[in-house]
This record gives structure tokens, sequence and C-alpha cells, in this order.
């Protein structure tokens, strides 16, 4: 029998809600993808994996993004923008080119950073996640060891809370705060790659939703494509409107999520022939 991953990568508040759409337009047309064997969540696609975990329909998730009035509470950063990093980031790419010590510096960058705290950054993702049990399913979230720059994989074995693993995926450097887990602390996942979609490698089937694409993307679909089927959704004219220029704002998620439906069930016939 023939084995699916489903990949869901980062893309701010904005990248959650489109995922969410996606997923629930390609259900309403009869392809739904949430029961994949495998689900690998990076940074807002921790979050969207944390959510089909809850086990709630997809219809009553997607109201959860799109209706301003059943929005969970979102924090807005003040003190460093999304150009601005986006800036520091591309400097760090320029100076440094072994992958180990850019997560390095990413992470001293995430640790002298002035942030909210821990506990205020942690509550909003527990209002993100309907439940913090994690499921009976093969769920994998990334993560990047502020210290040491090696990559974390967080799922139901590792002995980490669902909320915890999460917030670790989803803690952009010099955003929000690195995130501690036992005596370790860890930074977004998207830090080593915007998807990570490599690490659905050994199933046959493969659809990766990908709110951001970076320069391993092609590469990682590449390498999966060479014994698995691939398929790629990434936003389009109308998602990349909505977005905006800053998809960490709160204010992005109805018109994201619109997008990401109309979007979705636009391509069920493609993703369907995959699935299927």
């Amino acid at each position: 029998m023939s084995t699916r991953a489903l990949v869901l990568g980062g893309g701010g508040v904005a990248g959650i809600a489109w995922e969410i759409g996606v997923l629930t337009g390609l259900a309403e047309q009869g392809v739904d993808v949430t029961g994949a064997d495998l689900v690998v969540g990076t940074s807002a696609g921790s979050t969207t994996a944390g959510q089909l975990a809850s086990g709630l329909p997809l219809g009553e998730l997607f109201e959860r993004q799109a209706d301003p009035a059943r929005q969970y509470p979102e924090l807005t950063p003040t003190h460093l923008t999304i150009a601005e990093l986006m800036e520091i980031w591309g400097a760090l790419l320029a100076e440094v080119s072994d992958p180990l010590e850019l997560r390095r510096r990413a992470g001293a960058m995430s640790l002298e950073a002035e942030t909210v705290t821990e506990a205020e950054r942690r509550a909003v993702i527990e209002g993100r996640l309907p439940v913090h049990e994690w499921p009976e399913r093969a769920i994998t979230l990334v993560a990047v060891d502020a210290h040491s720059g090696e990559v974390r994989l967080f799922d139901r074995h590792s002995g980490v809370p669902l909320v915890d693993a999460v917030a670790a995926s989803c803690a952009v450097p010099a955003i929000w705060p690195a995130v501690t887990v036992g005596d370790r602390r860890y930074i977004d996942g998207g830090v080593r790659s915007s998807n990570n979609a490599d690490l659905a490698a050994g199933h046959d089937r493969v659809l990766v939703i990908a709110p951001m694409t970076d320069p391993a993307l092609a590469e990682e679909i590449a390498l999966l494509a060479e014994e698995s089927r691939v398929e790629l959704i990434s936003p389009d004219e109308e998602a990349t409107a909505a977005f905006g220029a800053d998809p960490l704002s709160p204010a992005t998620r109805t018109p994201s999520a619109h997008a990401g439906l109309a979007q979705g069930r636009r391509l069920a016939g493609i993703v369907r022939d995959l699935w299927m």
C-alpha cells in the first residue's frame, strides 16, 4: 500500500490561515489530505499540523481563521519589522555559507533579542491549538537548537508537550523569544528550511503546501521526486496579495484564509490525481 506525506511550511499567521484555507478547499471538493501517514510541520506549518491534530472539522478550523469574531488572539511584533528581519537575514546569508554556523548565528541573534516573554508567547500558541495533546498519529515538527544550531524533530514520542513543540517551531529569531524545553532553548525550524520537505522522504506520494519558498525547496522536491510523486502548492497572485508586506500581521488572516480556500478548490483535481 502506498504511503502519503503532507508537508506544511512556514509563513507567519498569513501562512497558517492560507494553509487551512487550502486544505478546506481541497476537502470541499472531495480531496481530504489531512489523514496523511506523516505530517511534517515547520513554523506556521507546525501550528496548522497542531490544529489538524485537534480532530475539529476543517470547516470549523477555517472559521477560526476567516471569521474575525472567532479568531484567537495574536501578538503583533513592535520591536522589529519583518522587512528589517529579512534585511538582517540577507546579510547573514551573504556572510555565512556553512548551514550549521548560519543556524548558530540565528540562535545567538534570537537569544540576545528583546522580545515579549516566553510566557506571553506560549499563551498565544495555547490559543492557536484547540487541543494540547499529541494525537496518536505521525506528526513531526521542526525546530533548531539556539545554541548548537542542531535540528530537533519533535513528535509524540519526544516527551515534549505539543504546545512547547509548536512554540519552538514558530520562534522566529529576534521576533519571538527562543523557547525553553528542558535545559535547551529552541528557535524556528524555518532557519533550517522554510518547508523541510526532505523529511517526507520514504513516502510514495508527497503534497507540499508552502506559503514561502526558499532556495532549498527546489532541491528538496527534486530529491523527493527521485522516489516519490510530489505536488507543490504555493500562493497564487490572490494569496500573495492577501499576505501583503507583513505575513506576521493578524490582519492578514481573513483574506489569506479565503484566498487559500479558493486556491484549494481550484487545485483539487491536480491533488486528487496525486493522492487518490
